[in-house]
This record gives structure tokens, C-alpha cells and sequence, in this order.
């Protein structure tokens, strides 16, 4: 039987199933490491942080049930025209389906409706199943961070212009 998938802006309501998604997701790739996004308190709430202008924050449903999420936001310190896709995390029921690229080009369409040239992300290398996603995306490797996001667990660094 094919799923329901429904993709739509975050709301308030989402915010603790997002969280559970995220810091779970972490602890299954041995990733829930200090300089991550699993201390930040802001993972708490996520609609708050996304009312911030230039962000904005897609989430995933199946069967009208909360799967994940990703978004674009204006990290500090980032080069001109560009944003950061964050906090893009899948639960388990919603990987290998397409969604995470779906997600992705979303996050990329709405970065170019804000007026933004290039996105840029930070990941590591316990999330390697997201790594070749991004490779076939079209983002590039880069040598250092760009921007300010106080991810210091982030060791690998990607842009793409969009």
C-alpha cells in the first residue's frame, strides 16, 4: 500500500516530535556528541527558531504522522546570498523512499525564492548515509566551515549553488 507523503512548513505542534526524531536519529549513527545539534537547546524548539526571516523549516508526514524535516536559515557569518540547510533528519520509516531529496529541493526552492545564490551544509562523518545524497544533490566539498552555526561536531563541509 502506497503512504500518504505530505511535505508543509513547520508549526508549533511539531516541535517535540522533530526532536525526538533528531536526537534519536543521532544516537543511532553514535553521533550524539557535544558541538551537536543533540545539546542544542534550540532542537527543542524548532518553530520558534524558523520565524526568523530568510528561514524556514519543511516538515515530512506519512499517514499524517511527523517523519522529519529540513530546513534553510541564515547561519551568521555566512558569505552573501548564501543560507544553510539545517537540521535535515529522517525517522527510519521514511529513508530510502526519496524523501530526504524531496526535503532537499524544497529547502533549495525556497532559498531561491528568498533571493539566496548558494546553500550551504555541515554534517560528519557518522551520518554517512546522508553523504552520498548530498554528493548526488550536486553539493561540493569545501576545506573549511563557513558561518558561524556553534556545530563544532561538524567536520565535513558541502555548498551548492542554486
Amino acid at each position: 500500500m502506497e503512504q500518504s507523503i505530505n511535505i508543509r512548513t513547520i508549526q508549533p505542534a511539531d516541535d517535540k516530535a522533530l526532536a525526538t526524531i533528531i536526537r534519536e536519529t543521532l544516537e543511532e549513527f553514535g553521533a550524539a556528541k557535544p558541538g551537536t545539534v543533540y545539546y542544542d537547546e534550540t532542537t527543542d524548539h524548532l518553530s520558534a527558531v524558523f520565524q526568523k526571516k530568510g528561514s524556514m523549516y519543511f516538515v515530512v508526514t506519512l499517514e499524517d504522522i511527523v517523519a522529519g524535516g529540513a530546513g534553510i536559515y541564515p547561519t551568521e557569518n555566512l558569505p552573501p546570498a548564501t543560507c544553510e540547510l539545517v537540521k535535515l533528519y529522517l525517522a527510519p520509516v521514511a529513508r530510502g523512499k526519496g524523501i530526504g531529496r524531496l526535503l532537499m529541493q524544497k529547502c533549495e526552492e525556497a532559498a531561491r525564492n528568498f533571493g539566496y545564490e548558494n546553500v550551504y551544509l555541515e554534517t560528519m562523518p557518522e551520518l554517512r548515509i546522508a553523504v552520498p545524497m548530498y554528493e548526488k544533490m550536486g553539493y561540493r566539498y569545501l576545506s573549511q566551515s563557513m558561518g558561524n552555526s556553534g556545530h563544532t561536531g561538524c567536520d565535513i563541509w558541502m555548498v551548492k549553488k542554486v
